[in-house]
């Protein structure tokens, strides 16, 4: 491999290679909210809620990110339901619904489909699954700075945000689906058991660095990134698993932050 050939991906790379930059920005962004809502492991712990759609997508030969999708939305939908119906908290639902999705999953998940399922991988896009991948980290990053403001409200002052008029149970669900969506993007090249891992780790890093909010989310972004980025081609010089090698760097990012003052 060459110089060129080794800096540029190839056709058949360059779109999933595209999809996943900007899915790290969704990420960075999402991750550093669900980090201040004191959730970001949910992150970890729903990305496996996808797995029953993933085996069953893959059982039947239909595209696996649709099954992955279905039971997201599902999943995310029931957390919101049985939080608002029995009161206990979001982490406390998000368990709940995680344990019966993983077992499912591996269940009914071919076991010689279960690695990929699992570590994901940058494989080949259509021209039609790259556009419908770019509207939805489009939306991601267009909700974040849309409701940035209500967000942050509805955290720090829940009773004052409520009285001047946010309704944060649908705030809530909204954030939700948002998580979910941010989720379903990073299956295809990470897989449901590291996808949570590039929400949690730049988020964290984004936070032991910055002291406002807006340093914070740029922060969380560009780590995310740099981490996708740095993975594809560390990746491709030595034959590793590109999933495994993104988080890789992004945790070595973070323990290079630990010597870092925050900006």
């Amino acid at each position: 491999m060459n110089i060129v050939e080794f800096l540029l991906p190839g056709t058949t790379e360059l779109y999933p290679f595209l999809l996943a930059i900007l899915a790290a920005t969704g990420f960075g962004l999402v991750g550093s909210f669900a980090l201040m809502k004191k959730t970001v492991l949910a992150g970890d712990v729903m990305s496996h809620i996808a797995l029953p759609g993933l085996g069953l997508a893959i059982l039947f030969r239909i595209n696996p990110l649709l099954g992955g999708a279905a039971t997201l939305f599902i999943g995310a939908l029931l957390i919101w339901k049985l939080e608002k119906t029995t009161g206990l908290s979001t982490e406390a639902m998000i368990g709940v619904v995680y344990s019966a999705s993983l077992a499912v999953g591996v269940l009914i998940t071919p076991s010689e489909d279960l690695i990929d399922a699992l570590f994901g991988g940058f494989q080949k896009l259509t021209a039609f699954e790259f556009f419908i991948g770019t509207l939805a980290g489009l939306l991601i990053i267009w909700f974040i700075f849309k409701y940035k403001n209500q967000l942050v409200f509805s955290l720090f002052s829940p009773d004052l945000a409520s009285v001047s008029g946010i309704n944060i149970s649908k705030l809530n669900l909204w954030f939700l689906l948002v998580f979910a969506l941010t989720i379903i993007l990073g299956l295809r090249f990470l897989g449901a058991l590291l996808v949570g891992s590039l929400i949690i780790i730049p988020a964290a890093t984004g936070r032991q660095l910055t002291h406002t909010l807006s340093a914070f989310l740029t922060v969380s972004s560009l780590v995310s990134v740099v981490s996708v980025i740095a993975g594809f081609f560390i990746s491709r010089a030595f034959n590793l698993s590109p999933g495994p090698t993104t988080v890789t760097v992004a945790a070595i990012i973070f323990g290079l932050s630990l010597l870092k003052k925050k900006i």
